[in-house]
């Protein structure tokens, strides 16, 4: 293949996150030759300026528009057009670049996702409540407009490079890892004694705060078992889950003829975003090596159910089909957010989790489709307003 020597129009959404700040120090250590269209973040308008100053992209968005006078002011006289909220947010999305990295955490990330795969542009998927929440939508939108979506997750971008497409009817098994998280050797008592900075508090990658909870009960997990599910095209128990606290090996596949192929590499997310911004090249940078005389012993174990229910959770909720997947999401949103902000426990998050979808089905409202931006957002407006509710019941209960 040739080398990457053309420049490339690139948005970065979510670029003040750990993702995005990852993908546009890779531009710069790479010495790609970007131009960067847009760059857009929820509320650090700081760091916003910042990149902005330094890359001149076209325009910067700011979702919170009470922080766009600020933003405006760092940018004045920079030639740099300054937006806020979520209509500017989707322009951004679907403005000119060929290349999207789509890192906005959360549901607030659907919108400006459908609206780049509208486009017809390359998506660099690090938003994982796109796929959880729409998507078919998502998939369909983007191939039917030319574009494509490739996964930027670790463990997804390793089933992405050694699955191969004309034998994936040979797939017996896809086998996400997963580090386990902070509290990986800690007992049901001590984690129902955790506090958020020790959820937080990841021991091996550097994360967002709602992330790292997330990956504290496994719900990271849970959410990656269904966005390979749709990803992939595979049944939920072709998915399966291996804890491994090295993070080198990064998922698996498993072949009907005995052979299991797997992807390794350092515990660093530039690697993943750079095979999202080369595919089916490879960029070249000065990436950390893999010694594996050094590291000497990988070890593999399997999840605790117990300890960590958001894996069975997820699992029914991918089952259930319709919209399940949205109402699961909406709920832990809502839960881990509630934890952070110290108003239930740890143990309380996928417990509030299962009371959601529980309440939410007995309405009929999960096994309904869910398969487009309205839907998803009717049900991720009535999954909120029950997980608040039952969220302020285990509030009262402690």
């Amino acid at each position: 293949m040739g080398t990457l020597t053309l420049p490339r129009r690139v948005s970065v959404l979510g670029s003040t996150g750990s993702v995005g700040v990852s993908t546009l120090d890779l531009f710069d250590k790479s010495g790609a030759e970007v131009e960067v269209v847009a760059l857009a973040a929820g509320r650090n308008v700081e760091i916003l300026a910042q990149q902005a100053l330094r890359w001149r992209p076209k325009m910067a968005v700011i979702r919170d528009e009470t922080l766009l006078p600020e933003l405006r002011e760092r940018l004045a006289g920079s030639g740099v057009a300054a937006s806020g909220g979520a209509g500017a947010l989707a322009e951004a999305a679907a403005a000119e670049a060929q290349w999207v990295m789509s890192a906005i955490v959360g549901f607030a990330g659907l919108a400006p996702t459908l609206a780049a795969a509208k486009a017809g542009a390359v998506i660099a998927l690090a938003n994982k409540e796109s796929l959880v929440c729409a998507g078919p939508s998502l998939l369909r939108t983007a191939k039917l407009a030319g574009g494509a979506v490739i996964p930027v997750d670790s463990e997804h971008s390793a089933i992405f490079q050694v699955l191969d497409p004309m034998n994936i009817h040979h797939v017996a098994q896809l086998i996400l890892t997963a580090s386990g998280g902070p509290f990986r050797g800690w007992s049901e008592a001590q984690m129902a004694q955790a506090s958020p900075d020790q959820a937080v508090a990841h021991p091996k990658w550097n994360m967002g705060r709602k992330i790292s909870v997330d990956s504290a009960t496994m719900m990271n997990k849970g959410l990656e078992i269904i966005e390979a599910a749709y990803l992939f095209s595979m049944r939920p128990d072709q998915i399966g889950v291996l804890v491994h606290p090295e993070s080198i090996v990064h998922s698996l596949v498993e072949y009907d003829d005995g052979s299991t192929l797997a992807q390794l590499g350092a515990p660093d997310m530039r690697t993943p975003i750079a095979c999202a911004y080369a595919w089916p090249d490879r960029l070249s940078w000065p990436a950390p090596k893999l010694d594996l005389a050094k590291i000497g012993t990988l070890t593999f174990e399997e999840p605790d159910l117990g300890r960590f229910p958001a894996l069975k959770i997820a699992k029914d909720a991918l089952s259930a089909g319709g919209a399940a997947p949205a109402v699961m999401n909406a709920a832990n949103e809502i839960a881990v957010a509630a934890f952070l902000d110290s108003r239930i426990g740890f143990l309380d998050i996928a417990g509030a989790v299962a009371d959601t979808l529980e309440r939410v089905e007995a309405q009929g409202l999960a096994s309904q489709a869910n398969d487009a931006l309205d839907g998803a957002r009717e049900t991720d407006a009535v999954a909120r307003r029950v997980a608040a509710e039952v969220v302020d019941l285990r509030r009262r209960a402690h």
